[in-house]
């Protein structure tokens, strides 16, 4: 089965190649709330993406103060894979606001 991207965002399964636009990088952007720590985002993104504490604490400081940051880019399934981990991280236990995950979406 191959999908070819016809549209921004829209997949349709196709029999023939892939059309340009649909193989380059997807990326998964994490979103500023004021629901959770820094603490919690760097332990998210150490745990979820396997980031080492000082690249996390960057990501950390970037979606704090421009409000998202890409904390992935690459194929689509593994983008999904990392999204959906994200999305069910919880929520963070140092804040009594904080009801959820953080939101997550994927961009290509």
């Amino acid at each position: 089965m191959i999908f070819a991207n016809t549209q921004p965002g829209v997949l349709e399964e196709t029999e023939t190649i892939v059309k340009l636009g649909f193989s380059g990088p997807w990326l998964v952007v994490l979103w500023d709330d004021d629901h959770h720590t820094y603490d919690y985002v760097i332990e998210m993104l150490m745990d979820v993406c396997q980031m080492p504490w000082e690249k996390a604490f960057q990501h950390a400081i970037e979606v704090d103060t421009k409000k998202r940051t890409v904390v992935f880019s690459g194929e689509l399934e593994h983008a999904e894979f990392i999204q959906e981990k994200i999305i069910g991280y919880g929520p963070d236990p140092r804040m009594v606001s904080s009801k959820g995950s953080m939101t997550a979406t994927l961009e290509n």
